[in-house]
């Protein structure tokens, strides 16, 4: 059996009054088109809206993700700033700062180095940094590079300073109170005591990357740099564990 829907049928159930087609099942022409093109436009919007969406939080993700893993070769704040660019890292452009320079030594570790084995040099190394690090990171510093044993930090060069001179002392006071906790434990352990020298000078440096296309490294430069390098050596002509400069000290003192 074959059921046919005659045009008249077709013509009995379409209207061109708006209150007919309001009250009744009747179907206006214009109306359903415009429900069509309606939903159509919504529909294109939503798509685009949720291909953007999509976009957006991957590459979040992404940024988030090379953020983190750029901390492990950066300083968090120049991680971000390499992530958060909008132009091509490049070698040759430099930034003034009014920063803080602090150099730590492990004192006698290539001494050391020669009496045990390479993986315990290394993890006594890495005991070393892993205590060093966070205290001065606490304290606003940001690594600049590893030197051996040795532990180039600065305050205030990554970041615009407020409190450089400050900030850097308290980090040193805190690596000495560290290092005096660290021997208690090793004496304890029947292990040799450490020591840790540092030095702090403060003055205007140039903050930025150097390097060539292939290897590119952020740096500080500038006298303040060469006067902390010094200074670390002279604490073991002077026979302590900390020198800073007096201007240092009196601007540290100025910033609280």
């Amino acid at each position: 059996m074959h059921l046919a829907i005659s045009a008249e049928a077709l013509d009995a159930g379409i209207t061109r009054d708006y209150v007919l087609y309001l009250t009744s099942n009747r179907i206006l022409i214009g109306a359903e088109v415009d429900k069509i093109l309606s939903l159509s436009a919504f529909t294109l919007v939503l798509a685009v809206a949720i291909t953007r969406a999509r976009s957006l939080l991957v590459r979040s993700v992404a940024e988030g993700t090379a953020a983190r893993d750029l901390s492990r070769f950066f300083a968090p704040e120049i991680a971000r700033q390499i992530t958060a660019s909008e132009r091509r890292i490049a070698a040759g452009h430099g930034e003034p700062r009014e920063a803080a320079i602090l150099n730590l030594d492990l004192r006698g570790f290539t001494r050391l180095a020669q009496t045990v084995t390479p993986d315990e040099a290394i993890a006594l190394l890495a005991d070393y940094q892993g205590r060093m690090v966070p205290l001065i990171q606490a304290n606003g510093g940001s690594i600049d590079k590893f030197l051996g044993d040795g532990i180039l930090a600065t305050f205030g060069a990554a970041v615009p300073p407020t409190s450089h001179a400050a900030d850097a002392l308290r980090a040193v006071d805190a690596v000495m109170a560290d290092v005096d906790a660290w021997n208690a434990a090793r004496t304890a352990a029947g292990q040799a005591p450490l020591r840790v020298g540092a030095a702090v000078a403060t003055g205007r440096i140039i903050f930025g990357a150097v390097g060539d296309e292939t290897r590119l490294e952020y740096t500080v430069i500038g006298e303040a740099v060469n006067l902390s390098a010094k200074l670390e050596k002279a604490t073991k002509d002077e026979g302590v564990r900390a020198l800073a400069t007096a201007e240092t000290y009196a601007l540290a003192r100025a910033q609280g």
